[in-house]
């Protein structure tokens, strides 16, 4: 789960929050579809204490793009690799800017350890 609220009444992005013929109206995707993309690990809707399937808004991305990938002719084995690389492309391109903003803080502090050094050469105030 996200740690930051969402916003007054509204649901977080990842919180499961609707019933699977109300995921399957919203995303225009057949019920039968749904339970066979979660078969095929294309998608993991939470579950409430009962087991009943809860999607979230974020399933409701992924069942488009499902969708996109099914109407463009790939197959469901070609689907889940096309999604496990999106997946990870996008954990990747968070890492590499935490990289960034973590070395140009890094780059920042050196530099005003450098202009402090040379302002006062001998260490002394």
């Amino acid at each position: 789960m996200s740690e930051l609220p969402g916003r007054a009444g509204e649901p977080l992005p990842d919180q499961g929050v609707y019933g699977i013929s109300v995921a399957a109206e919203l995303s225009g995707v057949a019920v039968q579809s749904l339970r066979l993309y979660e078969r095929y690990g294309l998608l993991t809707p939470s579950r409430s204490d009962g087991g009943t399937r809860r999607y979230s808004a974020d399933d409701l991305t992924r069942l488009r793009r499902i969708s996109e990938l099914v109407e463009a002719g790939v197959n469901l084995a070609g689907i889940a690799r096309i999604l496990a690389l999106e997946d990870d492309n996008a954990q990747l391109s968070a890492t590499n800017t935490d990289l960034r903003s973590s070395n140009r803080t890094l780059r920042q502090a050196a530099k005003s350890k450098a202009d402090e050094g040379s302002a006062n050469p001998g260490g002394r105030s």
